[in-house]
């Protein structure tokens, strides 16, 4: 049998990093690191290898898979979308457009056939109640843009290549592979950057970034963001801000920077866990490097003030001039625009969740509504939802709670691919098909990434006549759904058209060009473009938004007191961890055991504990048992969970994830802890207390 190679960007995570797909005739016998990407020259983590795990389970799903009383019953594709779109209009029938909601999780982003084709068929179902994984993600990035610059998606990314000095709050792109900063091989570039200058590294735990750090600083969760108020009251001592740069394109600066600078930080020391002469002397590093950037990621977004933490982040790189500056931070202007004419540039507060008022967002409602939105009785309860490669249950705030609420639903559709903790509850389940027999474009990582990119992946085998692209999914799903609701629908073309549509309709590259480089092209480094592209109603950047300074007085009235015996719980990712979806990969799930609860020594030695001991953790909401393990990753005071574990129910559809051991970290969030100007959810800080089980 002849050997051959194709190449495409792997759809894992935020790196995109090119591979190198290696047959034997048709059957795929290795994947590894494309050398020839440009961008990620080789780089691989342990998740792009998996695919190859991904593509054989026996336990994916291939065809329609509607749920009956003696199991799983495979449907055709014809009767499976006729079902779901009768079922739908039934619903919004007898309780209106609203009864039917949706959830779209993370792996949506990641692919063209997802996140370019889902939108029509949300707008055609006329609901408002719309959620994602971003509430538990990332939103205060995307508010804060949305509300600083004008458009959700024109977010600063940290030029990680030419800066000489990062501060880094609340991120691990050791583990993560970048987020919100797309940077291949990560671990080299900030060697690179520690070589010729400075990275700070601020978090809980000393963490792999950390480890690579010039100097990690434990804070105590829930402390950035007075660590950074403490940043730009020293940087006011200093000196004036370094603004030439924007004239003409700021509103209310000064009125920020007054309400900053009027803050009472009190004790600065037991807020932060960090001595105030460390934040003076960080402040002066600031102000005195060449280039410098302040980033801020999942451990600052995911807190009650992630919203002001984003805030204040873009406000220090304004300060210091580094904002919109190479080596500092600036956005992507990518060829296949998403921000601009056209695109979604975001909104707030147009309507509000029916039970606790929570303002929308873009579009979408906070996640931690989701399930009292089912449970409530009254007009406008949510009867109906539609999933999409997501498993909220797992992933969401007080998951047993929504694990409940599920199974009160008069009917459920999912795309995806496996029978997981959510869809397990389905009607009906629409596998997509692999995203290797498909064309993709990324949208959305090539906006965060490091350099201008861009890569055209083509199919690397055609896709089985039997099977579905996912564009197909939600196009048949429309077409259905407006059938029996008695509206008009217009299905989208497939993804080689719109990919070249947009490209031509941008005009910023060689279309022929772009598909036929099949390692993809670099572009070059980014560039300032910031003050060009602002889309507020003023055109100016509004340094001073309303609910924000709000906001400053909710935190100035926050004691910060913590309930007596209790720890503050945050969460870790591993390299070899893709949130839930990816423990049923061999690959991924080999080795030690990653799933235990961390705790310092200290915190075990007064509570009578041992490394090891099986352990019983609660919160206010709930309570899981596993397993504990000594760390000194960790100040004392602090516990320490992983996401995406808490698979052992007999009824999914993946064996080895089911068998592995673990609790699932949400099951302990809570759903009323929110970053209020957002919604999103603040997993991180959630007090627990840990006792030995027995019995």
């Amino acid at each position: 049998m002849s050997s051959s190679h194709r190449f495409r960007a792997c759809p894992l995570c935020e790196a995109i990093c090119g591979l190198d797909f290696a047959f034997e005739g048709e059957q795929l016998t290795a994947i590894r690191g494309d050398s020839e990407d440009p961008f990620s020259r080789g780089h691989v983590c342990p998740k792009g290898n998996a695919i190859l795990d991904l593509e054989a389970d026996p336990e994916r799903l291939r065809l329609p898979q509607r749920r009956t009383t003696k199991g799983w019953q495979t449907l055709s594709w014809d009767e499976a979308f006729d079902y779901a779109g009768e079922q739908l209009a039934a619903v919004q029938a007898r309780h209106g457009p609203s009864a039917v909601a949706a959830y779209l999780g993370n792996p949506n982003v990641h692919h063209f056939g997802h996140i370019a084709y889902l939108p029509a068929l949300l707008r055609a179902l006329k609901t408002r109640n719309v959620y994602s994984a971003s509430s538990v993600d990332q939103w205060p990035h995307q508010l804060v843009s949305w509300a600083m610059y004008g458009h959700q998606f024109l977010i600063p990314i940290v030029d990680i290549d030419h800066t000489d000095y990062l501060l880094m709050l609340g991120a691990n792109p050791v583990a993560s592979n970048g987020s919100l900063l797309t940077a291949p091989g990560i671990p080299k570039r900030l060697k690179a950057l520690t070589r010729r200058g400075k990275l700070v590294v601020v978090d809980p735990r000393r963490t792999e970034t950390a480890e690579l750090a010039t100097e990690h600083l434990a804070i105590r969760p829930g402390g950035d963001v007075w660590l950074l108020l403490a940043l730009l009251q020293d940087l006011a001592e200093i000196g004036p801000p370094r603004l030439q740069a924007y004239a003409g394109h700021l509103q209310g600066f000064d009125q920020a920077l007054q309400a900053i600078v009027d803050m009472d930080l009190g004790n600065l020391q037991s807020r932060t866990g960090i001595a105030r002469e460390t934040i003076s002397t960080m402040a002066s590093e600031l102000h005195a490097a060449p280039r410098a950037a302040v980033y801020g990621r999942m451990g600052v977004s995911t807190q009650r003030y992630g919203s002001l933490c984003q805030w204040l982040i873009q406000l220090l790189n304004l300060y210091t001039g580094n904002l919109d500056r190479v080596g500092g931070v600036l956005p992507n202007d990518t060829v296949f625009p998403v921000t601009g004419p056209g695109t979604s540039k975001g909104h707030r507060d147009l309507w509000r969740s029916r039970v606790r008022g929570l303002p929308e967002f873009a579009g979408e409602l906070p996640v931690s509504a989701l399930a009292e939105e089912i449970l409530t009785p009254g007009e406008g309860q949510v009867r109906a939802l539609l999933t999409s490669a997501g498993n909220p249950v797992l992933s969401t705030p007080d998951g047993r709670e929504l694990d409940r609420a599920l199974e009160s639903l008069e009917f459920m559709v999912s795309i995806d691919i496996y029978v997981n903790e959510t869809t397990r509850h389905a009607d009906l389940i629409l596998p997509p098909t692999s995203f290797l027999s498909q064309h993709h474009l990324d949208l959305i990582f090539n906006a965060f990434a490091v350099r201008r990119i861009v890569r055209w992946n083509q199919p690397i085998y055609p896709q089985p006549e039997a099977e579905r692209a996912d564009w197909q999914i939600v196009n048949g799903l429309g077409a259905a759904y407006a059938k029996a609701a008695g509206k008009d629908w217009r299905g989208l073309p497939a993804p080689e058209q719109m990919i070249e549509g947009g490209l031509r309709r941008a005009g910023m590259v060689d279309v022929a060009s772009v598909r036929s480089a099949e390692h993809g092209l670099d572009l070059g480094p980014l560039q300032p473009s910031l003050l060009r592209r602002l889309e507020t109603d003023s055109g100016k950047i509004e340094c001073a938004p309303e609910f924000l300074l709000a906001d400053l007085q909710r935190l100035a009235a926050d004691n910060g007191s913590m309930a007596e015996g209790a720890l503050q719980l945050i969460g870790r990712r591993d390299a070899r961890s893709n949130n839930s979806w990816m423990h049923n990969a061999p690959r991924l799930i080999k080795g030690k055991a990653r799933h235990q609860l961390w705790m310092h020594p200290q915190d075990l030695e007064s509570r009578g504990l041992s490394d090891g001991q099986r352990v019983r953790v609660r919160s206010r909401i709930g309570q899981i048992d596993t397993e504990v393990q000594a760390s000194d990753q960790l100040q004392p005071g602090v516990a320490c969970l992983p996401h995406g574990f808490g698979h052992g129910r007999s009824d999914v559809g993946w064996s080895l994830a089911a068998a592995l051991p673990g609790a699932s970290y949400n099951d302990l969030s809570d759903p009323l802890d929110l970053d209020v100007p957002s919604g999103n959810a603040a997993l991180n800080g959630t007090p627990v207390w840990v006792e030995a089980l027995t019995g």
